[in-house]
């Protein structure tokens, strides 16, 4: 039973989808949508665990490499993913927001993403951060050229200004990244933000996570000791 030292932010790189399709001679979009199923109720779990904040890697920019196919059948799941959860999550006192280049999608899924933010945007139960067309290494160009186009001056730039310009500088790093289907290593996600993260890894593919899962990595969490480079 999870009863203290919480961590207030969680982040999730949601693998195995493919993997955990093929095992049962499915196709992997079977997977990806079984796995959307599963964002539903790890919101749940959080908001149950008093978690404020959960981060999940739905789409990386290496992403767009995969056949046409999956990706396209990736944007639907996503367009359908806004369509029939958007009022479930403002309902739920859920806040969309959204880390990456989504503006390079279609106009429609950007409109839809938009129209989400903005509408759960006084939300307060959880904070939903979506990584969507999202590498680090191209969110730390991105901040980079955003502060030289504001003029900061080379001796005015230290850590609180470049994390002030990344894509959601009001969410806090995370205190503990997962990464499922027994990969260890974050591909570049949250390379900044996770420089004092403590990492969990477990063998379970993303359509296989539940609450069972989810208590064995707060569990091992509420152990760990958290230094911060000190002592």
């Amino acid at each position: 039973m999870i009863e203290n030292n919480v961590p207030n932010h969680i982040a999730i790189i949601m693998d195995g989808n493919g993997r955990w399709a093929k095992k049962r001679t499915f196709p992997r979009l079977f997977g990806h949508r079984q796995g959307v199923k599963r964002v539903k109720d790890v919101c749940n779990l959080c908001m149950e665990f008093s978690i404020r904040y959960l981060t999940l890697y739905a789409f990386s920019t290496e992403n767009w490499k995969r056949p046409a196919e999956e990706v396209n059948g990736l944007m639907n799941l996503f367009r359908e993913f806004l369509q029939k959860e958007a009022q479930n999550l403002i309902n739920k006192g859920i806040r969309l927001v959204v880390s990456g280049r989504y503006h390079e999608f279609d106009d429609d899924l950007v409109n839809r993403i938009e129209r989400l933010k903005e509408e759960s945007k006084d939300n307060n139960k959880l904070v939903l951060n979506v990584a969507l067309n999202y590498g680090s290494r191209k969110e730390l160009v991105d901040a980079a050229r955003a502060i030289v186009k504001k003029g900061y001056k080379a001796e005015e730039i230290d850590e609180s200004i470049i994390s002030e310009h990344l894509y959601e500088p009001d969410v806090p790093d995370p205190d503990l990244i997962i990464r499922t289907s027994g990969e260890q290593r974050l591909s570049n996600f949250l390379l900044w933000q996770a420089a004092y993260s403590e990492l969990y890894f477990t063998e379970k593919f993303w359509p296989e996570f539940d609450r069972n899962v989810l208590i064995e990595a707060l569990n091992e969490y509420k152990d760990r000791k958290r230094k911060f480079g000190g002592l």
